[in-house]
């Protein structure tokens, strides 16, 4: 906390970034994949795209120079496998995306990669290594059920006074892999039926990877983190309306942009 992120707003680290995507979020990715480019200020090796295999999703990374990844051949099950919904609301999607940031373990060249959401758009520049801790964008309120979830998994309480649930995170290959296997071993079965399982899934927000990640982090190693004000802004608006003035104001209150999608959308990140 006590670096100035301004004094380093450069870092050496490379890292790839990974976005899980589906065709709905088509009209913001475009602007997420230019403000990543622009904004993280580490070298950047492969932006990932992990969608279901549609020719629009296709045609939009060879625009882009992004790296195309169906889904479906990341993790051992798929959307289909995974039933997290009820009579009013359906969830299905939006936690086989979390399964998905959590396998990007292996995806990439990179000992680093970051996941974002495909509605969040950076404003300000950022960086997520500083020596050798990891900086983390926090905020200051989170959903109960999801340390309920995390202490199931894990046997503890969390630890972080702030919430990790801030729409965007850098993950450390070799210690999410550290975390699955931990999650694995305890309950005797993979990382991602441990989670299905003791998940309340009569719950609308039961489980977050980034809450997760973060505080498995935190309670091991609390020194080797930094926390800073995610001061993220949710916006009803078009993002093709938003004007650079206006965009440029918001940027000297707000580090980030996050376009919610309507009522109704299977993958709400009302997080």
């Amino acid at each position: 906390m006590s670096v100035p992120i301004r004094a380093r707003i450069n870092s050496k680290t490379k890292i790839d970034v990974l976005i899980p995507a589906i065709e709905k979020d088509l009209v913001t990715l475009p602007y997420v994949i230019d403000a990543v480019r622009k904004q993280v200020k580490h070298p950047i090796g492969q932006i990932m795209i992990v969608s279901p295999d549609r020719p629009r999703m296709r045609n939009l990374c060879r625009r882009k120079g992004c790296r195309f990844v169906n889904e479906n051949s990341v993790l051992p099950i798929t959307k289909r496998n995974i039933r997290y919904r009820s009579k009013k609301w359906e969830r299905s999607g939006w936690l086989f995306q979390q399964l998905l940031k959590m396998s990007g373990d292996n995806l990439g060249n990179s000992n680093y990669f970051l996941a974002i959401d495909a509605d969040t758009v950076l404003i300000r520049p950022h960086v997520f290594r500083i020596g050798a801790k990891t900086l983390f964008y926090c905020r200051n309120w989170s959903q109960p059920e999801y340390f309920k979830t995390y202490r199931k998994l894990l046997g503890r309480k969390a630890a972080s006074p702030s919430s990790f649930v801030t729409h965007y995170m850098l993950f450390e290959k070799s210690k999410l892999r550290r975390l699955k296997r931990v999650i694995a071993a305890k309950h005797r079965m993979s990382w991602y039926a441990a989670i299905l399982k003791k998940m309340d899934r009569t719950k609308q927000f039961a489980f977050s990877e980034f809450e997760t990640y973060g505080n498995f982090l935190y309670a091991n190693n609390p020194s080797g983190v930094l926390l800073r004000k995610a001061l993220n802004k949710s916006l009803s608006t078009n993002i093709a309306q938003l004007s650079p003035g206006r965009r440029k104001t918001l940027a000297r209150k707000y580090r980030s942009l996050s376009f919610h999608k309507r009522k109704g959308y299977a993958r709400s990140k009302k997080r």
